[in-house]
């Protein structure tokens, strides 16, 4: 026990004292904290510009132009003449679309014949794609539904029936723990575990790469050491990590409906699960330059396979296993879970056990490197 203390204390003095650990540990979780989320504080993209071409000219055209441009999404950007004009504007990046009313728009629509608009997004920018697409969609919709009401009522249709046969299935869509459909409340959460993971994992192999004077005449053996240095990593995360689960979600207005007691629990075996990975790649490699090179060469694919810009379940069978060595994997299902949903642990319990199953793992492979370093270095 005085072993591990005395590792603990060394490391802690470490990571204080080593100017590279000391930035990566605690000025850059600072640092990502006030600057990560800035770009998303707008939650979803608002008055996207496109371009219209009325071919039309009636006031039918231009009613349905005007409650595109009043729409939260769209925005009307430039009325232009011709297609060819509005494509220039496209593929010069001043707008995102083109919305075409065709000849003969109001015509159609008073004979009561299909009278359709097209529409040209940009998906390069999927996001832009999709908030142009929806908002343009929801727009025609009930300017359709409209107009067929009020060819029926014209007809002499009771106003409730024509209401009912124009729009005979009304739906209603309510999004769930996302109540604004904002992509930072989507987004951060889970970019804060992938964040604590990748400067844990960076400080933790550099506090393994780094020379170690303090650790002359140190006599604990392999397992009291590593036990004593995921003590001192857990300790400097009680700091960190409750700072990004539940000061920033709160500071963000990220809803919160979890107990914090069962995220600490969710979060203790990822702690110690990454802080364990840093010390075996720290011991494979042991050279501090290359340890940071490994882990910002594995931090994009770290974060396709935490699985939340892409569903784990819609990838190969094989990177969903290999997704499963990698703790941020399991962590962001079980604390996103846990925050945002308000899951009881019951519900989390794969995760749960699997991030305690990798700290088991990662854990004997430090102690057993350690060792073998040891006999290396007598």
């Amino acid at each position: 026990m005085n072993g591990l203390l005395a590792a603990c204390r060394i490391e802690l003095m470490r990571i204080l004292s080593l100017r590279p650990v000391f930035s990566v540990l605690i000025l850059a979780a600072g640092i990502y904290a006030a600057l990560y989320p800035q770009p998303y504080r707008n939650e979803a993209l608002r008055d996207v510009p496109i371009a219209l071409v009325d071919l039309d000219g009636t006031d039918s055209s231009r009613q349905f132009a005007r409650r595109v441009d009043a729409s939260a999404d769209v925005a009307i950007g430039a009325e232009l003449p011709d297609e060819p004009s509005a494509e220039r504007e496209v593929f010069a990046r001043q707008l995102y679309g083109i919305l075409v009313i065709p000849k003969y728009f109001e015509r159609d629509l008073l004979h009561g014949r299909q009278s359709p608009v097209a529409l040209y997004a940009d998906a390069s920018y999927f996001l832009i794609y999709s908030r142009i697409s929806g908002g343009v969609s929801a727009v025609a919709k009930t300017f359709g539904v409209e107009i067929e009401t009020a060819r029926l009522i014209a007809a002499h249709v009771d106003p409730a029936i024509a209401i009912a046969a124009s729009d005979p299935m009304p739906l209603t869509t309510v999004p769930l723990f996302n109540p604004q459909g904002g992509y930072a409340t989507y987004l951060l959460p889970a970019a804060f575990v992938l964040l604590l993971q990748q400067m844990l994992l960076i400080g933790v192999g550099l506090l393994g790469t780094l020379r170690n004077d303090s650790l002359s005449g140190f006599s604990a053996g392999a397992l009291a050491t590593v036990l004593g240095k995921l003590l001192a990593y857990l300790i400097m995360e009680a700091v960190v990590l409750p700072f990004y689960l539940i000061v920033l979600p709160y500071l963000y207005d990220i809803p919160r409906l979890g107990n914090p007691l069962i995220l600490f629990a969710v979060s203790l075996p990822f702690v110690l699960s990454v802080s364990a990975l840093g010390m075996v790649v720290a011991a494979l490699f042991r050279n501090p330059l290359t340890v940071q090179l490994i882990f910002a060469a594995i931090g994009i694919p770290f974060l396709f396979l935490a699985g939340f810009s892409w569903p784990t379940e819609a990838m190969p069978k094989a990177l969903h296993y290999l997704a499963l060595l990698v703790p941020s994997s399991s962590a962001i299902n079980g604390i996103v879970s846990v925050s945002q949903l308000g899951a009881p642990l019951s519900d989390v319990r794969t995760s749960f056990l699997t991030l305690w199953a990798l700290a088991l793992f990662y854990g004997c492979l430090a102690v057993g490197l350690e060792a073998r370093i040891r006999r290396n270095d007598r």
